[in-house]
């Protein structure tokens, strides 16, 4: 056993601050990068424990009697879980400027889901149903190619942030928008790569739905709010 949970929130912190990095002076709305650096650090944290201990449970195991099974995975992380408490850190730590902050952190959280689902590498995780593709690949030991479904998604989410990040640079919309925007993207790619993942209960699929409803939800609803008296972020001077 590896300590490979580590190594995926370390492949999902790295595009997360570099995303923000890049953002910094360009498109960020909230006072401080740094805040905001703090706020997606921490919500990370409390999302994989928080996920980390309910697929624990989901599993039997207690994590109070295998403590040490909390960083030495192989079942992974509840994402429902993880998600719902990552979003309610953000929206806790951010409280004093709520549509700022996660519009500060859109393009940011998926460039870190990207990096996650890229942190199967390290995982041995990546691959997911049989599949004859000249890009699928084979298990080490094995002659069955599959689906390298995480692969997939990591890019997807790559192409979201990038595209989050250019739209809100050049056409800085509403507030809450990008942030609503973002998790409906989120849901979205999760959605529609859960059939590729060998998974005999057909996966989470009501938490994604529900994501996608309630980021279009916000989106929709922001869109259509009076326009802000400054459409142009001011600068970020403390990066």
């Amino acid at each position: 056993m590896e300590f490979t949970l580590l190594g995926a929130v370390f492949a999902g912190i790295l595009p997360l601050y570099a995303v923000l990095y890049w953002e910094a002076k360009r498109a960020n709305a909230a006072s401080c990068t740094r805040n905001l650096w703090d706020v997606a650090l921490t919500a990370t944290i409390v999302g994989v424990f928080v996920g980390r201990v309910a697929a624990m449970l989901g599993d039997g195991v207690y994590p109070l009697t295998h403590p040490a099974d909390l960083i030495i995975i192989r079942g992974g992380v509840a994402t429902g879980p993880a998600t719902v408490a990552a979003l309610a850190t953000v929206a806790w730590l951010g409280r004093e400027e709520l549509w700022a902050v996660m519009d500060g952190l859109a393009a940011a959280a998926l460039a870190g889901l990207g990096g996650w689902h890229l942190g199967c590498v390290v995982r041995d995780a990546c691959l997911g149903t049989p599949s004859d593709l000249p890009w699928a690949i084979a298990q080490e030991g094995s002659t069955v190619t599959r689906h390298p479904v995480e692969l997939y998604a990591a890019l997807a989410l790559f192409v979201a942030a990038g595209l989050v990040a250019l739209w809100r640079v050049r056409s800085y919309p509403r507030p809450g928008v990008a942030g609503g925007v973002a998790l409906a993207v989120a849901s979205a790619v999760r959605l529609a790569t859960e059939p590729l993942r060998p998974n005999l209960g057909g996966g989470p699929i009501g938490w994604y739905v529900l994501g996608v409803a309630i980021g279009l939800g916000v989106a929709v609803w922001l869109g259509r709010q009076p326009a802000p008296l400054v459409d142009r972020p001011p600068a970020d001077s403390d990066v």
